[in-house]
């Protein structure tokens, strides 16, 4: 459990696994902030200090290499899971040995709506929550980060996070990878949080847009197959286009961001950027692109079919 700020938040969410109905698990929360201020009483909680932020998928490869365990669990310190989350996850977990990721019933706080059952990807490789048309165990791409359960055997196959990313979509880049090494992924039913969604980073910031932006792009190459990577800047620019008519209509992602004050001027300028950065990068991606495909266990036309099968338009990406 990576975290910036020890406060109510994070204690709310440590005493809800305190009261999980399984005991043999470690609690190891990640300390991001810089401050080295965070302390437990508790025993079963280790805190792990950095000097400054590493990342979400920096700090959660941590805690997975100071760990033995079988299974990791990543959980945002602004989820509240409840008591039988880690039980019922273990025990699709155990039903299903050739699974390696598994997916939360994530709710709203203070709502009860189901907001995820796993992601779904578009076209030019962004992902969104799967939508609550699930309401029982089922296959499916790929779980969010933010409440996910993930087999050590996996993670050891396939490499951990991308620490490149930093923040947001290295849970989608870990998820394809799993996919392309012939790893699936369930949600289960039940294994329920309610999460604060982006309590942390904000709703919708500058520093969300940039980031979502970049590694969209790292992921889509890193993981698309040519053909599906030839048809994401055309599919790109459709998302662009309807975020606009959001903009105007008053709705989605872009009218969230304008509300929460920041200007529509700087969006141009951060997808510019973020472009420059995924073309910096390049080489790099295009060399893990070779070892994922090299070590792929299922074909292109296998992957292209499971994406469409859990997908998301580009319309409906902006919409949300």
């Amino acid at each position: 459990m990576p975290t910036l700020a020890a406060g109510e938040v994070l204690e709310e969410c440590l005493r809800a696994l305190e009261s999980q109905t399984v005991s043999e698990f470690e609690v190891v929360v990640i300390d991001n902030s810089g401050t080295r201020c965070l302390q437990t009483s508790s025993p079963r909680v280790r805190v792990i200090a950095n000097d400054h932020n590493v990342g979400f998928g920096a700090a959660v490869n941590q805690a997975f290499r100071a760990s033995n365990a079988t299974y990791l669990a990543t959980l945002n310190d602004d989820a509240v899971a409840d008591p039988r989350w880690l039980e019922t996850l273990l025990a699709d977990a155990e039903a299903h040995p050739r699974i390696g990721m598994f997916a939360s019933e994530v709710r709203l706080a203070g709502t009860g709506t189901l907001d995820s059952a796993g992601m779904l990807i578009a076209a030019d490789g962004s992902s969104k929550q799967a939508p609550p048309a699930l309401s029982a165990d089922a296959d499916a791409l790929l779980p969010s980060g933010s409440a996910a359960l993930y087999r050590r055997a996996m993670l050891e196959d396939i490499g951990l996070f991308d620490e490149s990313f930093f923040l947001y979509c290295e849970d989608t880049d870990l998820g394809l990878r799993a996919q392309w090494a012939g790893w699936g992924c369930r949600y289960v039913a039940g294994a329920i949080v309610e999460h604060r969604y982006s309590h942390t980073a904000g709703r919708a910031s500058p520093l969300k847009a940039y980031y979502v932006e970049r590694n969209r792009l790292y992921t889509i190459v890193k993981n698309f197959p040519a053909r599906m990577l030839w048809i994401a800047p055309f599919a790109s620019i459709a998302r662009y286009f309807w975020h606009l008519a959001a903009l105007i209509s008053g709705h989605g992602k872009a009218a969230e961001y304008l509300d929460d004050g920041h200007s529509a001027a700087m969006l141009p300028w951060l997808a510019i950027r973020a472009n420059l950065a995924a073309l910096f990068r390049l080489p790099a991606l295009l060399a893990a692109r070779r070892r994922i495909l090299a070590a792929r266990r299922i074909s292109p036309k296998e992957f292209r079919t499971l994406l469409e099968r859990h997908s998301i338009t580009v319309r409906q990406v902006a919409a949300l």
